[in-house]
């Protein structure tokens, strides 16, 4: 629980207190907007399925908040009740599973360099740069002479959706939802974080812990993200990697392999995971309660 906590929580409280100020962060902000998973719930600790944990009827009742979200207290365990586990739940469950496996049996493509975000802003005007109030690195011309010097090669449809109307034709790819399991690879920095997005969706299912850990690389991603953009952000403290320049490239692919064997670790992780989910429908119910009875015990 501790180490949950130190994972998330400072980042959690900082988006929090910006909200109530009005106040934004260009960079963190992204992973409680497009990653919608409630603060609340990502400080909050929770066993994953399968996982039972020692707790008094006192504690329990300390804890108003796991009332009604699928949980079981009983003989001083708590634990998930698979039998509210949803048919839609199984389905997706299923999905990421086998989109985990898709990606996980492909080659990364270390090659796109973080030209996305650039893509994002080719030939735009002033007013239409989506985080207004901070300048670009170069004049927009150079801008865009240099988002045309290198191929475009993005696999990742909600980063490609983004791409300026100028530039979507420039990709090599041009990835849709449907395509995503045919696309996705392990090199891509925004499919690498999204496994905070597949493994919150599953939430409470998939515990905390696993959680946690894809909050945290997503984290790391977002910043290498966003250190390789267009933006200057040095007055927030990040210095750019200048992807426009051959060391800068360098130093971004150095960066995206260390993230993406990260992720493949994690990426495992959830894929068992979710397979497990998916197949919790075809137990008999009475397996189902041997299980539990025997689940794993946490302090």
């Amino acid at each position: 629980m501790q180490a949950h906590s130190a994972r998330v929580a400072a980042q959690a409280d900082a988006f929090v207190d910006r909200r109530s100020r009005d106040a934004k962060h260009p960079v963190h902000d992204f992973l409680f907007t497009y990653y919608s998973f409630a603060p609340a719930k990502l400080k909050q600790w929770v066993p994953p399925h399968g996982v039972s944990l020692e707790m008094t009827g006192a504690d329990f009742e300390a804890c108003p908040w796991l009332k009604g979200e699928r949980f079981i207290h009983e003989d001083g365990l708590l634990r998930l009740d698979a039998r509210r586990f949803m048919q839609r739940e199984r389905e997706f469950a299923a999905w990421v599973a086998m989109l985990c496996s898709r990606i996980l049996g492909r080659a990364g493509r270390f090659t796109c360099y973080g030209l996305h975000e650039w893509a994002m802003v080719y030939r735009q005007s002033a007013d239409e740069v989506r985080h207004q109030g901070y300048e670009l690195r170069l004049p927009p011309h150079e801008l865009a002479a240099f988002v045309e010097s290198l191929p475009v090669c993005c696999s990742h449809y909600d980063a490609f959706r983004f791409f300026t109307p100028e530039a979507r034709p420039m990709n090599v790819l041009q990835p849709t939802l449907d395509s995503r399991p045919d696309l996705e690879q392990a090199a891509c920095l925004h499919a690498n974080m999204d496994l905070y997005k597949w493994s919150s969706k599953l939430w409470p299912w998939t515990g905390s812990d696993l959680i946690g850990e894809c909050f945290e690389l997503a984290l790391a991603g977002r910043d290498l993200d966003m250190r390789a953009s267009p933006y200057e952000l040095n007055a927030l403290g990040y210095e750019p990697v200048k992807i426009e320049t051959a060391e800068g490239r360098a130093q971004y692919e150095q960066e995206q392999r260390a993230l993406a064997a990260r992720a493949a670790v994690l990426r495992e992780k959830l894929r068992a995971c979710c397979a497990s989910l998916a197949a919790i429908h075809h137990a008999p119910a009475h397996l189902l309660a041997q299980a539990d009875e025997g689940a794993l015990r946490q302090v």
